[in-house]
């Protein structure tokens, strides 16, 4: 099964696609990843990409195609692909659709995280960790148990994201729908477009995306 799973950033994409990882053995395909791993493995799409880097210009859509080429390439038949951080243009989603038709597979489901803006925003600004540990936490919705103390490792120092702002947030929400907008309606008219409440908890995500994953299965 191969699905593109939408969401802006603090949407829980990442955890999401992790869980899908971890329970039914898919692998995601992260482009940004991808290109690092590309240039530093030296292949030949990676070797191409570095030298566009290098010069400062963007990477062309025919690179990012070839590097998503040559991932699929490395899996098995079988092995099931999310698709983070691409198709991201309309030329992206015809680009896709070649590149799964040459290697015999199909788009099966592209899945959408809804969010609300201003509890996005409350969410992503409340955050904070412990500077020893990583451990997370949350000025609203999950305090340490002592305060000032990590509930791991005890330690007494927080620190927080300095893009975790209200302006910052709000402009990578615009680039979302920006970015999302062209490429929405190509699979709205197939009828494989979901959508998920992101606002849920984050265990109801994770059983609303395997019922959709689910359908038609039996």
């Amino acid at each position: 099964m191969n699905i593109i799973l939408l969401g802006p950033p603090g949407a829980g994409k990442g955890t999401q696609a992790s869980r899908l990882v971890e329970s039914r053995g898919m692998v995601q395909l992260s482009t940004g990843d991808m290109l690092r791993a590309a240039v530093k493995a030296q292949t030949p799409v990676g070797l191409k990409a570095k030298a566009v880097m290098e010069a400062g210009q963007l990477v062309s859509d025919d690179i990012v195609s070839g590097i998503i080429g040559e991932a699929l390439d490395g899996l098995g038949a079988e092995t099931g692909v999310i698709f983070d951080g691409y198709p991201r243009t309309e030329a992206q989603a015809h680009s896709l659709d070649s590149i799964l038709a040459d290697r015999g597979r199909t788009l099966d489901h592209v899945v959408e995280l809804e969010v609300d803006e201003d509890a996005l925003v409350e969410r992503i600004t409340g955050r904070f960790t412990c500077a020893t540990c990583g451990e997370g936490y949350h000025d609203v919705f999950k305090q340490p148990k002592v305060e000032g103390q990590c509930d791991k490792c005890q330690g007494h120092e927080f620190k927080r994201r300095p893009d975790d702002n209200e302006e910052t947030v709000r402009t990578r929400m615009a680039e979302y729908r920006a970015k999302t907008s062209p490429i929405l309606p190509i699979y709205e008219v197939r009828g494989i477009v979901s959508r998920v409440d992101g606002m849920a908890d984050m265990d109801d995500v994770s059983v609303a995306i395997a019922a959709i994953l689910d359908q038609g299965q039996d």
